[in-house]
């Protein structure tokens, strides 16, 4: 796990001493060592900072020349079957003259043998890379299949940039781009900067799976809207070839996804360091430590925290789980005041204003786990790979049963439903008994109202996603955002839930879920790895039938299964809680003077980015109780928060 940075110069020559004060801004990402290359032109230049978790040793330093000259490597992430992709370069007399044994060293000598585009599709792991190759003098950019871990580029007025995180880049010969207020209504809607999107105009992020080519005369030639890019992995095709050969019988179910998740646990679990697990006690965690325990001798450490606010709290059952498993158990039990002195350092953490409140504990788990360990397993991506969001359940159930009532009475009764109080809908699931997790009242509102405003599925999913759809536009002039969650039109033979799983595996997880985890490790220099994401795993999850996924009413069925052969049920079987802390109740109390200042008329009209008004009353509903607006806010401060500290 590393940082890279690298720039094309299309002015002055670049040095190394201009590298390096781009990669000062990304230490915690590489604390072991750097390194800087420069062309004999001084036109490109590269850069790395190293967190050394294969080959510890100076033969794993990078940027990293290929054995023939040709190309240079800076790299970030973990290529899984780097061993077998050795042994294939030996068997076929590809293999260079080994200098060590690093997984950086297998990946340059992959792309010198096979090309970029054959190196990419035999690589299993995540990565981020830059590779310049001196012949054709084009920069190659790529993203892993799922977008693991994160890779920006752009252009300045001196020449092309491209980095892990933005901060790098913001370091460059001739930064000074503006906020790009595209990129402003995508984060009010989504809590996060949807891709190709970067906070700043002529700044955007590689999509995952994606790979750009860079010539000299691109480096020269900004661009207002992204380039075409290249997609070497897209997962429909996935979803699409799943679906042609589905499993629908569930003890093969079972056999396969034990087989390919073991097999997946057991490649990441290679490292020349301390390696540990994230554990909840939810399905996905336990389900991930549970198999890497089977595959080591000793008692494998796990980490997690707790938060002793009722309703926030899931340490007790991950202490339950872990005591099942026999692991190596530490947990934390954290005060508001432990959560609170992290909020400051958002800013700099995540680089681009980011607005997942749960990156909060997300960063405390791994920073607990960084006292003892230096890659961290996570059970990520199972709810989009197997359907473990209540929405991937209700909204195509609702919307089918309103299919068959007269469009105004449809219309006219779920905005009548959708004004019920949040607590209304929480007190009816608590009488019929069924499961609910804290926040079940809040969303069934909203996704009444917007059900009964929709003119199609697509549009009542991309609509319930936005925070602020049925509130007004909180920008300045209108602006919007044209990167929509449409679902995806070549799957729409599929059903809706297969559909909105691959929605949110192409969107949410990698602009989101896989953005928090990396930015918080990376924050406390800790690696994590997603077994999930394994293409072996991915590949399989699409074949496994959505009526083994969707069994017994709930998400997740086939994996709950899998997980009772190792955990016993009663301490797996109660409603999902996610990974939450109570910011708008804080909102409200520790952090009100710090919410009001950022919120206030002045601070919202200094630059004329938002609608003062818009905002204000949204924040004034929310002190009344009148409303729940933790997540549009909480948006609202992170962007705040983040320009405040420059």
């Amino acid at each position: 796990m590393c940082g890279i940075a690298g720039f094309l110069s299309t002015s002055t020559a670049i040095t190394p001493h201009v590298l390096r004060s781009m990669t000062d801004r990304i230490v915690p990402r590489g604390p072991d060592s750097s390194g800087e290359w420069v062309d004999e032109k001084g036109a490109v230049g590269l850069a790395h900072r190293r967190l050394a978790i294969i080959d510890l040793t100076e033969a794993g330093h990078q940027p990293m020349p290929s054995a023939c000259g040709r190309y240079t490597l800076t790299y970030n992430g973990e290529i899984y079957n780097f061993q077998d992709l050795r042994a294939e370069l030996e068997a076929q007399g590809k293999a260079p003259n080994w200098r060590g044994h690093s997984d950086s060293e297998v990946l340059i000598a992959a792309i010198a043998a096979w090309g970029i585009k054959a190196a990419l599709d035999k690589a299993h792991g995540m990565f981020a890379l830059g590779v310049w190759d001196s012949r054709t003098r084009e920069l190659v950019l790529a993203r892993d299949r799922f977008g693991e871990k994160p890779l920006y580029y752009g252009w300045t007025t001196q020449g092309f940039a491209f980095a892990s995180t933005l901060g790098p880049i913001r370091a460059a010969p001739g930064f000074s781009n503006p906020v790009s207020r595209e990129a402003l209504a995508g984060l009010m809607a989504r809590a996060y900067v949807p891709a190709p999107l970067s906070i700043h105009e002529r700044v955007f992020k590689l999509p995952p799976g994606c790979l750009l080519r860079v010539s000299e005369d691109l480096a020269r030639t900004p661009q207002d809207a992204p380039p075409v890019v290249h997609r070497w992995f897209d997962y429909a095709d996935q979803v699409i070839a799943g679906a042609a050969d589905p499993i629908t019988d569930e003890a093969e179910a079972l056999e396969a996804l034990d087989s390919v998740l073991t097999r997946a646990v057991g490649r990441q679990l290679v490292a020349d360091v301390p390696v540990g697990n994230f554990l909840s006690g939810g399905i996905d965690s336990s389900l991930i430590t549970a198999i890497a325990q089977k595959c080591v001798s000793r008692p494998i450490k796990t980490f997690t925290i707790g938060f002793s606010e009722a309703g926030f709290d899931e340490a007790v059952f991950a202490k339950k789980v872990a005591a099942a498993l026999g692991t190596d158990h530490t947990e934390l039990y954290v005060s508001p005041a432990d959560a609170l002195e992290v909020i400051p350092q958002l800013p700099a953490m995540y680089d681009e204003p980011f607005a997942d409140s749960s990156q909060i504990p997300t960063h405390l788990v791994s920073k607990l786990a960084r006292s003892q360990v230096t890659v961290s397993l996570s059970g990520d991506a199972g709810d989009e790979l197997f359907g473990g969001y209540n929405r991937h359940i209700q909204f195509p159930r609702l919307w089918r049963a309103m299919g068959k009532v007269p469009g105004p009475l449809r219309r006219a009764a779920l905005e009548a439903a959708g004004a019920l109080p949040p607590g209304v809908w929480n007190g009816l699931s608590d009488l019929a008994r069924r499961r609910r997790s804290a926040w079940f009242g809040d969303n069934a509102r909203r996704a009444l109202r917007q059900m009964g405003r929709a003119q199609s599925f697509d549009h009542m999913f991309d609509n319930f996603m936005d925070d602020w759809a049925l509130s007004g536009n909180p920008l300045a002039g209108g602006a919007a955002c044209s990167k929509r969650l449409g679902l995806d039109p070549r799957l729409s033979h599929l059903p809706l839930e297969v559909r909105m799983m691959h929605a949110d595996a192409v969107t949410y997880l990698p602009d989101d879920i896989l953005c928090k985890v990396d930015r918080a490790g990376m924050a406390v220099s800790l690696e994590s790895r997603i077994p999930f994401l394994d293409s072996q795993v991915t590949a399989l999850a699409a074949r496994v039938s959505p009526s083994l996924k969707f069994a017994n009413g709930g998400g997740k069925a086939i994996l709950k299964t899998l997980l009772y052969r190792y955990v016993p049920r009663e301490l797996i079987d109660r409603p999902k809680a996610g990974f939450a802390i109570p910011v708008g109740v804080w909102m409200k109390g520790p952090l009100r003077d710090w919410a009001e200042d950022l919120l206030s008329e002045r601070a919202l009209a200094e630059d004329g980015l938002f609608d003062v008004k818009v905002v204000r009353a949204r924040w004034q509903r929310h002190l009344d109780g009148r409303e729940d607006a933790t997540q549009p806010l909480w948006s609202v401060l992170m962007f705040q928060a983040w320009k405040r500290a420059g």
